[in-house]
Protein backbone atom coordinates (compact mmCIF):
# COMPACT_ATOMS: atom_id res chain seq x y z
CA UNK A 1 0.00 0.00 0.00
CA UNK A 2 1.33 3.26 -1.09
CA UNK A 3 2.39 5.79 1.79
CA UNK A 4 -0.23 8.67 2.69
CA UNK A 5 1.22 11.88 0.66
CA UNK A 6 2.28 14.52 2.94
CA UNK A 7 0.39 18.14 2.48
CA UNK A 8 3.36 20.62 1.59
CA UNK A 9 2.85 24.03 3.55
CA UNK A 10 1.39 26.50 2.00
CA UNK A 11 3.26 30.29 2.40
CA UNK A 12 1.31 32.83 4.66
CA UNK A 13 1.41 36.24 4.99
CA UNK A 14 -0.24 38.63 7.08
CA UNK A 15 -0.94 42.48 7.33
CA UNK A 16 -2.31 44.68 9.47
CA UNK A 17 -2.86 48.00 9.43
CA UNK A 18 -5.72 50.61 11.14
CA UNK A 19 -8.68 52.74 9.83
CA UNK A 20 -11.76 54.83 10.68
CA UNK A 21 -15.23 53.87 10.44
CA UNK A 22 -18.01 55.88 11.01
CA UNK A 23 -21.31 55.40 13.42
CA UNK A 24 -22.92 58.84 14.60
CA UNK A 25 -20.59 60.93 15.19
CA UNK A 26 -17.96 58.19 16.39
CA UNK A 27 -15.25 57.44 14.49
CA UNK A 28 -14.39 53.99 15.84
CA UNK A 29 -11.59 52.62 14.87
CA UNK A 30 -11.23 49.72 12.73
CA UNK A 31 -8.12 47.08 11.84
CA UNK A 32 -8.32 45.98 8.62
CA UNK A 33 -6.37 42.64 8.15
CA UNK A 34 -4.93 40.63 5.07
CA UNK A 35 -4.33 37.32 4.97
CA UNK A 36 -2.65 35.88 2.19
CA UNK A 37 -2.48 31.88 1.86
CA UNK A 38 -2.58 29.25 -0.78
CA UNK A 39 -5.37 28.05 -2.38
CA UNK A 40 -7.53 28.76 -5.37
CA UNK A 41 -7.75 32.56 -6.14
CA UNK A 42 -10.52 34.44 -4.04
CA UNK A 43 -11.07 38.03 -2.68
CA UNK A 44 -13.33 37.89 0.24
CA UNK A 45 -13.96 40.96 2.53
CA UNK A 46 -15.28 40.18 6.30
CA UNK A 47 -16.27 42.32 9.18
CA UNK A 48 -20.09 42.85 8.28
CA UNK A 49 -19.58 44.69 4.61
CA UNK A 50 -21.98 47.05 3.07
CA UNK A 51 -22.46 46.98 -0.80
CA UNK A 52 -19.83 49.85 -1.02
CA UNK A 53 -17.20 47.92 0.99
CA UNK A 54 -17.42 44.64 -1.17
CA UNK A 55 -17.16 46.44 -4.54
CA UNK A 56 -13.77 47.72 -2.97
CA UNK A 57 -12.21 44.69 -4.19
CA UNK A 58 -12.38 45.37 -7.57
CA UNK A 59 -11.30 49.35 -7.35
CA UNK A 60 -8.14 47.78 -4.74
CA UNK A 61 -7.36 45.47 -8.11
CA UNK A 62 -7.45 47.59 -10.45
CA UNK A 63 -5.70 50.52 -8.78
CA UNK A 64 -2.67 48.16 -7.66
CA UNK A 65 -2.42 46.74 -11.23
CA UNK A 66 -2.54 50.86 -12.27
CA UNK A 67 0.68 51.35 -10.11
CA UNK A 68 2.67 48.03 -10.40
CA UNK A 69 1.56 45.74 -7.87
CA UNK A 70 -0.88 43.14 -9.43
CA UNK A 71 -2.47 41.07 -6.30
CA UNK A 72 -0.96 37.40 -6.33
CA UNK A 73 -3.31 34.29 -7.84
CA UNK A 74 -3.87 33.43 -4.27
CA UNK A 75 -6.67 33.04 -1.71
CA UNK A 76 -7.43 36.64 -0.19
CA UNK A 77 -9.31 36.98 2.79
CA UNK A 78 -9.74 40.87 4.40
CA UNK A 79 -11.40 41.51 7.74
CA UNK A 80 -12.46 44.48 9.13
CA UNK A 81 -12.72 44.77 12.91
CA UNK A 82 -14.36 44.65 15.09
CA UNK A 83 -16.45 42.67 13.02
CA UNK A 84 -19.89 42.80 14.77
CA UNK A 85 -20.45 46.64 13.85
CA UNK A 86 -21.65 47.30 10.42
CA UNK A 87 -19.37 48.78 7.72
CA UNK A 88 -20.21 50.97 4.96
CA UNK A 89 -18.65 53.29 2.62
CA UNK A 90 -15.44 53.73 0.31
CA UNK A 91 -13.39 55.12 3.05
CA UNK A 92 -11.55 51.78 3.83
CA UNK A 93 -9.80 51.58 -0.06
CA UNK A 94 -6.46 52.80 0.81
CA UNK A 95 -6.13 50.70 3.62
CA UNK A 96 -7.44 47.47 1.85
CA UNK A 97 -5.07 48.17 -0.84
CA UNK A 98 -2.33 48.88 1.07
CA UNK A 99 -2.50 45.77 3.16
CA UNK A 100 -2.52 43.40 -0.02
CA UNK A 101 0.30 45.20 -1.64
CA UNK A 102 1.77 44.30 2.06
CA UNK A 103 1.13 40.55 2.12
CA UNK A 104 1.76 40.19 -1.07
CA UNK A 105 5.09 41.95 -1.82
CA UNK A 106 6.03 40.70 1.90
CA UNK A 107 7.48 44.10 2.61
CA UNK A 108 8.57 46.03 5.62
CA UNK A 109 6.53 49.10 5.65
CA UNK A 110 6.31 50.46 9.48
CA UNK A 111 2.54 51.73 9.66
CA UNK A 112 2.00 50.85 13.19
CA UNK A 113 1.86 54.54 14.00
CA UNK A 114 -0.42 55.46 11.01
CA UNK A 115 -4.13 55.11 9.69
CA UNK A 116 -5.43 55.10 6.54
CA UNK A 117 -8.50 56.74 4.81
CA UNK A 118 -9.80 57.53 1.04
CA UNK A 119 -11.42 55.65 -1.91
CA UNK A 120 -9.49 54.84 -4.49
CA UNK A 121 -10.36 55.63 -8.70
CA UNK A 122 -9.58 52.55 -11.01
CA UNK A 123 -6.14 54.57 -11.86
CA UNK A 124 -4.97 54.56 -8.16
CA UNK A 125 -6.15 58.26 -7.82
CA UNK A 126 -7.47 59.07 -4.23
CA UNK A 127 -11.05 60.52 -3.69
CA UNK A 128 -12.84 62.68 -1.29
CA UNK A 129 -14.36 60.58 1.85
CA UNK A 130 -17.18 61.86 3.97
CA UNK A 131 -16.48 62.15 7.92
CA UNK A 132 -12.68 63.01 7.70
CA UNK A 133 -12.73 65.62 10.10
CA UNK A 134 -14.78 63.29 12.93
CA UNK A 135 -11.47 60.65 11.84
CA UNK A 136 -8.59 63.16 12.22
CA UNK A 137 -9.71 64.18 15.52
CA UNK A 138 -10.27 60.57 16.88
CA UNK A 139 -6.52 59.74 15.28
CA UNK A 140 -5.67 62.34 17.22
CA UNK A 141 -6.77 61.11 20.69
CA UNK A 142 -5.53 57.84 19.63
CA UNK A 143 -2.09 59.16 19.26
CA UNK A 144 -1.73 57.98 15.68
CA UNK A 145 -1.45 60.36 12.26
CA UNK A 146 -3.18 60.03 9.60
CA UNK A 147 -3.15 59.59 5.96
CA UNK A 148 -5.83 60.91 4.04
CA UNK A 149 -6.58 62.33 0.09
CA UNK A 150 -5.68 65.88 -0.92
CA UNK A 151 -9.14 66.57 -1.43
CA UNK A 152 -9.72 66.18 2.41
CA UNK A 153 -6.78 67.92 3.39
CA UNK A 154 -8.82 71.15 3.93
CA UNK A 155 -11.26 69.95 7.07
CA UNK A 156 -7.99 68.28 8.36
CA UNK A 157 -5.90 71.78 8.37
CA UNK A 158 -8.61 72.88 11.42
CA UNK A 159 -7.01 70.47 13.63
CA UNK A 160 -3.89 72.23 15.39
CA UNK A 161 -2.35 69.49 17.08
CA UNK A 162 -3.05 67.00 14.42
CA UNK A 163 -0.32 65.01 12.38
CA UNK A 164 -2.08 64.48 9.07
CA UNK A 165 -0.59 63.74 5.50
CA UNK A 166 -2.47 64.07 2.32
CA UNK A 167 -1.64 62.59 -0.94
CA UNK A 168 -3.06 62.15 -4.55
CA UNK A 169 -3.10 58.60 -5.37
CA UNK A 170 -2.15 55.32 -3.90
CA UNK A 171 1.36 55.37 -5.71
CA UNK A 172 2.13 58.28 -3.60
CA UNK A 173 1.49 56.51 -0.42
CA UNK A 174 3.55 53.56 -1.13
CA UNK A 175 6.60 55.74 -1.89
CA UNK A 176 5.99 57.25 1.77
CA UNK A 177 5.68 53.90 3.51
CA UNK A 178 8.49 52.70 1.19
CA UNK A 179 10.87 55.96 2.18
CA UNK A 180 10.99 56.51 -1.58
CA UNK A 181 9.84 59.92 -1.48
CA UNK A 182 7.75 61.90 1.58
CA UNK A 183 4.19 62.62 1.68
CA UNK A 184 3.56 66.48 2.40
CA UNK A 185 2.46 67.08 6.05
CA UNK A 186 -1.34 69.02 6.26
CA UNK A 187 -0.28 72.27 7.52
CA UNK A 188 -2.87 73.68 10.53
CA UNK A 189 -4.00 76.74 9.71
CA UNK A 190 -3.68 79.82 11.85
CA UNK A 191 -6.28 81.80 13.99
CA UNK A 192 -9.60 82.05 11.53
CA UNK A 193 -10.55 85.69 10.73
CA UNK A 194 -13.33 86.47 12.49
CA UNK A 195 -16.65 86.24 9.75
CA UNK A 196 -17.95 89.81 8.34
CA UNK A 197 -21.60 89.62 7.66
CA UNK A 198 -22.43 91.41 3.90
CA UNK A 199 -26.24 91.71 5.31
CA UNK A 200 -26.97 94.64 7.46
CA UNK A 201 -29.85 95.11 9.98
CA UNK A 202 -30.09 98.64 8.13
CA UNK A 203 -31.57 97.30 4.88
CA UNK A 204 -34.65 96.11 6.61
CA UNK A 205 -37.09 99.36 6.60
CA UNK A 206 -38.84 99.60 9.82
CA UNK A 207 -39.53 97.24 12.05
CA UNK A 208 -38.07 98.32 15.07
CA UNK A 209 -40.07 95.62 17.32
CA UNK A 210 -38.90 92.76 15.28
CA UNK A 211 -35.39 94.29 14.90
CA UNK A 212 -35.70 94.70 18.80
CA UNK A 213 -36.58 91.05 19.51
CA UNK A 214 -34.29 89.52 16.74
CA UNK A 215 -31.76 91.18 19.09
CA UNK A 216 -33.25 89.47 22.51
CA UNK A 217 -32.89 86.40 20.28
CA UNK A 218 -29.47 86.73 19.79
CA UNK A 219 -28.62 87.48 23.25
CA UNK A 220 -30.29 85.06 24.99
CA UNK A 221 -30.65 82.21 22.28
CA UNK A 222 -34.61 82.33 22.15
CA UNK A 223 -36.45 80.34 19.78
CA UNK A 224 -38.48 83.23 17.29
CA UNK A 225 -41.28 83.32 15.33
CA UNK A 226 -42.34 86.39 13.13
CA UNK A 227 -46.30 87.23 11.63
CA UNK A 228 -46.78 89.39 9.00
CA UNK A 229 -48.05 89.90 5.43
CA UNK A 230 -46.03 89.23 2.80
CA UNK A 231 -43.15 91.21 1.92
CA UNK A 232 -42.93 92.85 5.06
CA UNK A 233 -39.46 91.74 5.48
CA UNK A 234 -39.78 88.16 7.73
CA UNK A 235 -37.23 86.63 6.05
CA UNK A 236 -34.74 89.73 5.56
CA UNK A 237 -34.59 89.49 9.20
CA UNK A 238 -34.21 85.75 9.79
CA UNK A 239 -31.43 85.91 7.32
CA UNK A 240 -29.24 88.91 9.35
CA UNK A 241 -28.98 86.96 12.76
CA UNK A 242 -26.37 84.91 12.15
CA UNK A 243 -24.64 88.76 12.05
CA UNK A 244 -25.34 89.71 15.01
CA UNK A 245 -24.44 86.14 16.90
CA UNK A 246 -20.59 85.69 18.10
CA UNK A 247 -18.45 83.65 16.19
CA UNK A 248 -17.78 79.87 17.00
CA UNK A 249 -14.62 79.47 19.26
CA UNK A 250 -11.99 76.41 18.45
CA UNK A 251 -14.51 73.48 19.98
CA UNK A 252 -17.90 74.66 18.43
CA UNK A 253 -16.59 74.87 14.94
CA UNK A 254 -15.01 71.42 14.94
CA UNK A 255 -18.53 70.01 16.23
CA UNK A 256 -20.14 72.43 13.69
CA UNK A 257 -17.60 71.15 10.82
CA UNK A 258 -17.41 67.56 11.71
CA UNK A 259 -21.42 67.18 11.12
CA UNK A 260 -20.98 69.14 8.05
CA UNK A 261 -18.15 66.38 7.05
CA UNK A 262 -19.93 63.41 8.04
CA UNK A 263 -23.00 65.00 6.03
CA UNK A 264 -21.09 65.29 2.74
CA UNK A 265 -21.52 69.02 3.19
CA UNK A 266 -18.37 71.49 1.19
CA UNK A 267 -16.49 72.69 3.62
CA UNK A 268 -15.60 76.56 3.12
CA UNK A 269 -13.05 77.15 5.59
CA UNK A 270 -13.05 81.02 5.09
CA UNK A 271 -16.67 81.07 6.78
CA UNK A 272 -16.05 78.22 8.48
CA UNK A 273 -16.29 80.61 11.87
CA UNK A 274 -19.47 81.69 10.90
CA UNK A 275 -22.85 79.89 12.53
CA UNK A 276 -24.79 77.88 10.72
CA UNK A 277 -27.83 78.94 8.54
CA UNK A 278 -30.25 76.67 7.17
CA UNK A 279 -33.55 77.32 5.39
CA UNK A 280 -35.16 74.11 4.41
CA UNK A 281 -37.85 74.02 2.12
CA UNK A 282 -41.47 73.65 3.64
CA UNK A 283 -41.65 70.76 1.79
CA UNK A 284 -39.40 69.11 3.48
CA UNK A 285 -40.16 65.50 5.07
CA UNK A 286 -39.12 64.30 8.35
CA UNK A 287 -36.30 62.35 8.04
CA UNK A 288 -34.78 65.44 6.13
CA UNK A 289 -35.07 67.91 9.09
CA UNK A 290 -34.21 65.24 11.54
CA UNK A 291 -31.88 62.56 9.63
CA UNK A 292 -32.59 59.22 8.77
CA UNK A 293 -32.03 56.63 6.10
CA UNK A 294 -31.28 52.87 6.69
CA UNK A 295 -27.33 54.22 8.13
CA UNK A 296 -28.93 57.34 10.05
CA UNK A 297 -27.32 60.20 8.43
CA UNK A 298 -27.76 64.15 9.87
CA UNK A 299 -30.44 66.20 9.04
CA UNK A 300 -31.56 69.93 8.54
CA UNK A 301 -31.51 70.30 12.62
CA UNK A 302 -27.93 68.83 13.15
CA UNK A 303 -26.51 70.40 10.50
CA UNK A 304 -27.82 74.29 12.02
CA UNK A 305 -26.08 73.04 15.11
CA UNK A 306 -25.13 76.00 16.97
CA UNK A 307 -26.33 77.87 14.54
CA UNK A 308 -29.81 79.10 12.61
CA UNK A 309 -32.41 76.69 11.74
CA UNK A 310 -35.20 79.02 9.59
CA UNK A 311 -38.63 77.87 8.33
CA UNK A 312 -40.13 80.18 6.00
CA UNK A 313 -43.95 79.58 5.95
CA UNK A 314 -44.48 77.44 8.98
CA UNK A 315 -47.86 76.16 8.75
CA UNK A 316 -47.29 74.85 5.30
CA UNK A 317 -44.78 72.46 6.90
CA UNK A 318 -46.31 68.75 7.10
CA UNK A 319 -47.09 68.59 10.38
CA UNK A 320 -44.94 65.31 11.32
CA UNK A 321 -42.31 67.36 10.50
CA UNK A 322 -43.02 70.10 12.54
CA UNK A 323 -44.11 67.49 15.68
CA UNK A 324 -40.46 65.63 15.62
CA UNK A 325 -38.81 69.33 16.56
CA UNK A 326 -40.68 69.11 19.79
CA UNK A 327 -38.04 66.80 21.51
CA UNK A 328 -34.72 68.24 20.12
CA UNK A 329 -35.56 72.13 20.61
CA UNK A 330 -35.76 70.70 24.18
CA UNK A 331 -32.99 68.16 24.74
CA UNK A 332 -30.60 69.52 22.07
CA UNK A 333 -29.74 66.15 20.08
CA UNK A 334 -31.71 63.72 18.38
CA UNK A 335 -31.49 59.89 18.57
CA UNK A 336 -32.24 58.20 15.76
CA UNK A 337 -32.81 54.40 16.22
CA UNK A 338 -32.72 51.22 13.36
CA UNK A 339 -32.82 47.78 13.87
CA UNK A 340 -29.00 47.74 13.57
CA UNK A 341 -27.71 50.34 15.22
CA UNK A 342 -28.53 53.77 16.75
CA UNK A 343 -27.28 56.99 16.73
CA UNK A 344 -26.97 60.55 18.15
CA UNK A 345 -26.27 63.68 16.97
CA UNK A 346 -26.23 67.20 18.51
CA UNK A 347 -29.01 69.44 17.41
CA UNK A 348 -29.18 72.49 19.68
CA UNK A 349 -30.27 75.11 17.52
CA UNK A 350 -31.89 78.42 17.18
CA UNK A 351 -35.51 78.43 15.78
CA UNK A 352 -36.90 81.28 13.27
CA UNK A 353 -39.72 80.96 11.61
CA UNK A 354 -41.87 82.86 9.47
CA UNK A 355 -45.73 83.12 8.54
CA UNK A 356 -48.77 84.83 6.97
CA UNK A 357 -51.29 85.69 9.99
CA UNK A 358 -54.08 84.23 7.58
CA UNK A 359 -54.29 82.21 4.26
CA UNK A 360 -54.33 84.87 2.30
CA UNK A 361 -51.29 86.66 3.97
CA UNK A 362 -52.99 90.16 4.28
CA UNK A 363 -54.99 90.04 7.64
CA UNK A 364 -54.36 93.06 9.66
CA UNK A 365 -51.98 95.49 6.93
CA UNK A 366 -54.40 98.04 7.25
CA UNK A 367 -55.82 97.44 3.17
CA UNK A 368 -59.51 95.59 2.84
CA UNK A 369 -57.78 92.89 1.22
CA UNK A 370 -57.78 90.25 3.44
CA UNK A 371 -61.74 87.91 3.07
CA UNK A 372 -60.49 85.35 5.36
CA UNK A 373 -63.48 84.55 8.31
CA UNK A 374 -62.16 84.06 11.88
CA UNK A 375 -63.11 80.28 11.18
CA UNK A 376 -60.24 80.27 8.52
CA UNK A 377 -57.98 82.23 10.13
CA UNK A 378 -58.15 79.82 12.99
CA UNK A 379 -58.17 76.65 11.15
CA UNK A 380 -54.80 77.86 9.56
CA UNK A 381 -53.25 78.92 12.40
CA UNK A 382 -54.26 74.99 14.25
CA UNK A 383 -52.11 73.77 12.00
CA UNK A 384 -49.68 74.64 14.47
CA UNK A 385 -49.99 72.77 17.67
CA UNK A 386 -49.90 74.33 21.04
CA UNK A 387 -46.94 72.09 22.45
CA UNK A 388 -44.79 73.63 19.19
CA UNK A 389 -45.58 77.00 19.48
CA UNK A 390 -45.06 76.62 23.14
CA UNK A 391 -41.75 76.13 22.04
CA UNK A 392 -41.32 79.90 20.81
CA UNK A 393 -40.23 82.40 23.78
CA UNK A 394 -41.00 85.13 21.24
CA UNK A 395 -44.37 85.51 18.70
CA UNK A 396 -44.02 89.07 16.65
CA UNK A 397 -45.74 90.79 14.79
CA UNK A 398 -44.14 91.92 11.47
CA UNK A 399 -46.71 94.80 9.66
CA UNK A 400 -46.86 96.23 6.86
CA UNK A 401 -44.11 99.13 6.26
CA UNK A 402 -45.85 102.06 4.90
CA UNK A 403 -44.24 103.23 1.43
CA UNK A 404 -41.96 106.25 2.60
CA UNK A 405 -40.02 104.18 4.90
CA UNK A 406 -39.46 102.11 2.00
CA UNK A 407 -37.58 104.99 0.43
CA UNK A 408 -35.35 105.98 3.18
CA UNK A 409 -31.79 104.23 2.61
CA UNK A 410 -30.43 104.04 6.56
CA UNK A 411 -26.52 104.13 6.98
CA UNK A 412 -24.90 100.84 7.67
CA UNK A 413 -23.73 99.65 11.11
CA UNK A 414 -26.75 98.46 12.84
CA UNK A 415 -25.61 94.91 13.09
CA UNK A 416 -22.40 95.41 14.26
CA UNK A 417 -23.91 97.90 16.72
CA UNK A 418 -26.18 95.18 17.95
CA UNK A 419 -23.77 92.42 17.81
CA UNK A 420 -21.50 94.05 20.07
CA UNK A 421 -24.46 94.30 22.52
CA UNK A 422 -25.25 90.91 22.40
CA UNK A 423 -21.78 89.85 22.93
CA UNK A 424 -21.86 91.45 26.24
CA UNK A 425 -25.30 90.22 27.39
CA UNK A 426 -23.87 86.81 26.74
CA UNK A 427 -20.97 87.22 28.63
CA UNK A 428 -22.89 88.28 31.71
CA UNK A 429 -24.31 85.09 31.28
CA UNK A 430 -21.51 82.97 30.97
CA UNK A 431 -20.14 84.79 34.33
CA UNK A 432 -23.61 84.17 36.10
CA UNK A 433 -24.59 80.51 34.94
CA UNK A 434 -22.40 79.30 32.40
CA UNK A 435 -24.68 78.98 29.46
CA UNK A 436 -27.50 80.95 27.84
CA UNK A 437 -30.79 82.05 29.10
CA UNK A 438 -32.79 79.90 26.50
CA UNK A 439 -31.00 76.56 28.12
CA UNK A 440 -32.15 77.28 31.95
CA UNK A 441 -34.14 74.29 33.88
CA UNK A 442 -36.95 75.52 35.41
CA UNK A 443 -34.71 75.62 38.91
CA UNK A 444 -32.06 77.36 37.72
CA UNK A 445 -34.23 80.35 36.48
CA UNK A 446 -36.25 80.73 40.02
CA UNK A 447 -31.99 80.89 41.11
CA UNK A 448 -30.79 83.75 38.44
CA UNK A 449 -33.97 85.48 36.85
CA UNK A 450 -34.62 87.66 40.35
CA UNK A 451 -38.33 89.17 39.18
CA UNK A 452 -39.42 91.93 41.43
CA UNK A 453 -42.55 92.24 42.91
CA UNK A 454 -44.26 93.99 41.23
CA UNK A 455 -42.72 91.93 37.58
CA UNK A 456 -43.92 88.84 39.13
CA UNK A 457 -47.30 90.08 39.91
CA UNK A 458 -47.82 91.55 35.98
CA UNK A 459 -46.66 87.39 34.62
CA UNK A 460 -49.07 85.86 36.97
CA UNK A 461 -51.77 88.25 35.96
CA UNK A 462 -51.30 87.55 32.16
CA UNK A 463 -50.99 83.39 32.77
CA UNK A 464 -54.53 83.88 34.80
CA UNK A 465 -56.04 85.80 31.96
CA UNK A 466 -54.76 83.85 28.67
CA UNK A 467 -54.70 80.60 30.38
CA UNK A 468 -50.38 80.43 29.55
CA UNK A 469 -48.69 77.00 30.29
CA UNK A 470 -46.12 76.46 33.22
CA UNK A 471 -43.98 76.14 30.05
CA UNK A 472 -44.91 79.65 28.27
CA UNK A 473 -44.34 81.15 31.65
CA UNK A 474 -41.26 80.22 32.11
CA UNK A 475 -39.93 81.16 28.42
CA UNK A 476 -41.52 84.31 29.67
CA UNK A 477 -39.36 84.58 32.27
CA UNK A 478 -36.00 83.68 30.60
CA UNK A 479 -37.06 86.50 27.97
CA UNK A 480 -37.31 88.90 30.74
CA UNK A 481 -33.50 87.61 32.14
CA UNK A 482 -32.58 88.53 28.97
CA UNK A 483 -34.02 92.13 28.31
CA UNK A 484 -32.48 93.05 31.45
CA UNK A 485 -28.88 91.67 30.62
CA UNK A 486 -29.33 94.03 27.20
CA UNK A 487 -29.63 96.91 29.91
CA UNK A 488 -27.47 96.19 32.20
CA UNK A 489 -29.85 95.22 35.09
CA UNK A 490 -28.87 92.98 38.15
CA UNK A 491 -32.56 92.58 38.45
CA UNK A 492 -35.90 91.22 36.39
CA UNK A 493 -38.04 93.95 36.61
CA UNK A 494 -41.82 94.77 35.79
CA UNK A 495 -40.92 96.57 32.50
CA UNK A 496 -38.62 93.48 31.51
CA UNK A 497 -41.50 91.40 32.00
CA UNK A 498 -44.04 93.86 30.40
CA UNK A 499 -41.90 93.38 27.69
CA UNK A 500 -41.32 89.93 27.45
CA UNK A 501 -45.13 89.35 27.12
CA UNK A 502 -45.75 91.77 24.69
CA UNK A 503 -43.21 89.77 22.01
CA UNK A 504 -45.62 86.83 22.71
CA UNK A 505 -48.73 87.87 19.93
CA UNK A 506 -49.66 84.54 19.44
CA UNK A 507 -51.15 83.91 23.30
CA UNK A 508 -53.61 86.68 23.29
CA UNK A 509 -57.24 85.52 21.70
CA UNK A 510 -57.91 86.68 17.76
Amino acid sequence: MAAARTALPQPVSLARLFSRGQRGMDAYEVVVETHLAGGLPTFRISGLPAASVRESKDRVRAALQCCGFAPPAQRLTVHLGPADIPKEGSRFDLAIALGVALASQKLAWATDGLEFLGELALNGELRAIHGALPAVLAAREAGRSIVLPAANAAEAALVADATCYSASNLLEVIEHLSGAARLSRVEPRGTLPPPVSKLDLADVAGQAVAKRALEIAAAGGHNLLFAGPPGAGKSMLAQRLPGILPPLNVAELLRVMSIASIAGQTIDVELAARRPFRAPHHSASVAALVGGGSHPRPGEISLAHLGVLFLDELPEFHRAALESLREPLQSGSISLARAAERVTYPARFQLVAAMNPCPCGYLGDGSDRCRCSETRVARYRGRLSGPLLDRFDMHVEVPRVPFEDTRSVNPLGETAAAAARVAAARAAQETRQQTLNAHLSHRDLNEVAGVNNAGSTLLSRAAERWKLSARSCDRILKVSRTIADLAGAAAVGAAHVAEAIQLRCLDRPL
